[in-house]
């Protein structure tokens, strides 16, 4: 019986589960986001968490105690420098976990875990000016399509006889296939 005992087995033998998990950390810590199943996500965002706390406290007994985890040391020091420093304000929840599908081979439940307010964001609001100024260069050019829109009737008519099918009177007959080529002639077979 597991009474009380958390977490999940994940299939595995508790080796081979963690060393998933610290390879799994190492991948979320350095690229910030990554795709595994729904399970996996979840066991995941723990150790993670734990990782980040550790970055913002700092020391070096700390960074001793995520190098016991982080198989990087680029990696740990990016968690010490940077992610401690971005999340130096919050106070936890620093990953979400998004259901993305369903996987095509075995229809395992597959999640996005990515890290809260990622370093490529600021990227994107960054490019959310220059969208709204792409906006203001489509208003600009919508006079041009009213009057694309303002068409005489007849030549809307007539587009419109373009694309509809047409009636039997006015497709081609097709020659009846017993018409169109006379019946091969029957080979004789000798019997000897």
């Amino acid at each position: 019986m597991r009474h009380r005992n958390a977490g999940r087995k994940l299939g595995r033998t508790s080796a081979h589960r963690r060393a998933m998990l610290r390879n799994m950390v190492t991948s979320l810590l350095e690229h910030e986001r990554i795709e595994t199943t729904d399970a996996k996500a979840k066991e995941l965002r723990r150790v993670a968490e734990r990782m980040i706390t550790l970055g913002k406290r700092g020391g070096l007994h700390a960074r001793r105690q995520a190098l016991r985890v982080v198989r990087s040391r680029e990696v740990a020091a990016k968690l010490f420098e940077e992610l401690a420093e971005r999340y130096r304000e919050r106070q936890g929840g620093y990953t979400r976990v998004l259901k993305l599908r369903t996987r095509i081979g075995d229809a395992a439940p597959v999640s996005m875990i990515e890290l809260v307010d990622r370093s490529d964001a600021p990227a994107a609001k960054a490019a959310a000016p220059a969208a709204k100024a792409g906006a203001a260069a489509r208003k600009a050019k919508a006079p041009e399509k009213t009057k694309a829109a303002e068409k005489p009737k007849a030549a809307k008519a007539e587009a419109k006889e373009r694309k509809a099918p047409r009636t039997k009177a006015e497709k081609p007959a097709k020659p009846k296939a017993s018409e169109a080529k006379p019946a091969p002639k029957a080979k004789s077979r000798k019997g000897t």
